[in-house]
């Protein structure tokens, strides 16, 4: 059973700039496709982006877009959630999350997913 850890989540001024990065545990990282998602007080959790299983294709949300870059690094077991030109709104509880050989058409429906992490909160100052 694969197991993510977030991490690299923090306090950051807007305009300012975080990765998270999301390790996995066991030996089909690579047949993932990792999606992230995010949460803020009283909404409903929010698709952000995905990344296909082997790096070629990503998707994201129209309100991130040019903003965040998935990348991922199979070698290590580990996707990574680059933000830039963060703005106050995009504070919230970053999750990852795993679906195996998960098509992007699919990769914007939580339910789609069968492994996430904890979370790493994001909280982003005006």
């Amino acid at each position: 059973q694969v197991q993510l850890v977030e991490s690299g989540g923090g306090l950051v001024q807007a305009g300012g700039s975080l990765r998270l990065s999301c390790a996995a545990s066991g030996r089909t990282f690579s047949t993932y496709t990792m999606g992230w998602f995010r949460q803020a007080p009283g909404k409903e959790r929010e698709f952000v982006g995905a990344i296909t299983w082997s790096g070629s294709n990503t998707d994201y949300a129209d309100s991130v877009k040019g903003r965040f870059t998935i990348s991922r690094d199979n070698a290590k077991n580990t996707v990574y959630l680059q933000m830039n030109s963060l703005k106050p709104e995009d504070t919230a509880i970053y999750y990852c999350a795993a679906g195996s050989y998960l098509p992007l058409r699919r990769a914007a429906s939580p339910s789609e997913y069968h492994t996430w992490g904890q979370g790493t909160q994001v909280t982003v100052s005006s």
